[in-house]
């Protein structure tokens, strides 16, 4: 109880605070950055590099409403097909200007719902992208499944094509729950979809599950925990649901007398986090799972682990190209995202230009700023000597950024000779955290719960 009243006091359960799977939050992107800053920063890319490429898949056969992605509905085929053209032009527009011998360390395809693609359109799509952006040796090729959407000749498909790792897509096994939110999705279907996978020698398995759901209890997120256990994922994400109506106009569509309080949100996550951790699962930031020896459990453990708009990632590659709709690209000279219509997208990379909307060029201490939020966000502690020896910073000076946080956050924070570190109690304050090494101003209505 005083471990709750501390962390009320402090405000965990009235803030609303960012992700932080970029710094600056993509909220704070601007349309400063141009077309011609992507092309720039393409060519600026060291030949022979080995870069990540994310291709977005917007569409979805029905739209669930707990979801804020960026998708829409579609019930033939036609509207993807039409936009996968427009996806092989923005690829033949890299091929002009991509320097010599860049190849790809990772490739992840995303949603939407990749696998509503057929197994031809699958083909097509990745033999375009490989012809200009090949996989490198030992490259991740990693899809997200919607098990409702997947049949063998599709799995068969990506496997061809070089698919290695997938991710599933799971929320909550109750039928009750998953009436509420608007996806059906039975243990039996995603069991399937597991056998099938690894029937054809795709071992390394995600899986994502959601707390904070309506209707949602201790009872039920076990059972949950414990059915998705079975499948033995090698890593699993447990996201706290975001309910933003405002933003996700589906999210209407359920009713917010039936979500759980942000108390009650706190001992879900704590009630499926430790039934992780009790079946051997190493914790990893502050959402995420993984088996001990999965590349994500070596690299939280070897101080290698990175944050992304995916989340938790071993991927350490400087680039990451955003290909399709409403994709953001990273450099180490800034964020570049795609129009996020697809209307727009389509119309400029069928135009024979980049498609880049908005995004931001770093500036001032962004770098600095950004690298100190990722060790929280990974770490949980800011390693002084790293910051010093990477941006020049005087012990004075250092001691000056931390001084906001350890003011702000009294008795749960520590700072040493050797960095800033967050107590293992206060892990649930992470991002609040952060926040006060965030030197942007921020709007609370654009950013989720901090719990």
């Amino acid at each position: 109880m005083e471990h709750m009243t501390q962390l009320r006091r402090l405000g965990l359960f009235d803030s609303k605070v960012p992700r932080y799977t970029s710094y600056p939050p993509a909220t704070k992107f601007s349309n400063d950055v141009s077309a011609r800053d992507f092309v720039d920063w393409i060519g600026a890319i060291p030949p022979g590099s080995k870069i990540s490429a994310y291709v977005h898949v917007p569409f979805c056969r029905r739209l669930c409403w707990f979801c804020a992605c960026r998708t829409q509905g579609v019930r033939s085929d036609e509207p993807v097909i039409a936009y996968l053209e427009s996806v092989k032009s923005e690829i033949a527009l890299l091929r002009d200007v991509l320097p010599e011998g860049v190849e790809l360390a990772r490739l992840h395809y995303g949603g939407g719902t990749p696998t509503l693609m057929s197994p031809a359109m699958l083909t097509d799509l990745t033999d375009a992208l490989t012809d200009v952006l090949p996989l490198a040796d030992g490259a991740e090729f990693s899809v997200e499944i919607d098990p409702n959407e997947i049949d063998a000749a599709r799995l068969d498909a990506l496997a061809a094509a070089g698919m290695n790792r997938a991710s599933i897509g799971v929320q909550d096994f109750n039928n009750d729950i998953q009436q509420i939110i608007g996806r059906i999705q039975s243990y039996d279907v995603t069991r399937d979809a597991v056998e099938m996978l690894r029937a054809r020698g795709i071992t390394s398995l995600n899986a994502d599950i959601l707390f904070g759901l309506p209707d949602q209890s201790q009872a039920r997120i076990s059972e949950t925990v414990q059915m998705l256990l079975s499948l033995v994922p090698d890593r699993v994400a447990l996201y706290g649901y975001a309910h933003v109506p405002w933003m996700a106009k589906r999210q209407a569509m359920i009713p917010t007398d039936t979500l759980p309080s942000p108390e009650e949100r706190l001992s879900l996550f704590d009630t499926a986090r430790r039934l992780f951790m009790w079946d051997g699962y190493a914790e990893i930031g502050i959402d995420h799972f993984a088996r001990p020896g999965d590349g994500l459990e070596v690299a939280a453990r070897q101080g290698r682990l990175r944050r992304n708009f995916q989340g938790y990632t071993d991927d350490t590659c400087d680039v990451l190209l955003g290909l399709g709709a409403s994709s953001i690209s990273r450099f180490p000279q800034g964020f570049a995202q795609n129009d996020a219509g697809t209307a727009a997208y389509q119309k400029a990379v069928r135009a024979g230009e980049m498609a880049t909307g908005r995004g931001h060029a770093f500036k001032g201490d962004d770098i600095l700023r950004a690298r100190m939020i990722e060790m929280l966000m990974c770490d949980f502690r800011i390693d002084s000597a790293e910051i010093k020896n990477n941006f020049g910073l005087s012990s004075a000076e250092l001691d000056s950024i931390y001084a906001g946080a350890v003011k702000a956050f009294p008795g749960v924070v520590r700072q040493d000779a050797t960095g800033f570190s967050i107590l293992p109690e206060a892990r649930p304050l992470t991002r609040m955290i952060a926040r006060a090494f965030d030197a942007y101003e921020m709007r609370a209505d654009g950013h989720s719960s901090a719990i």
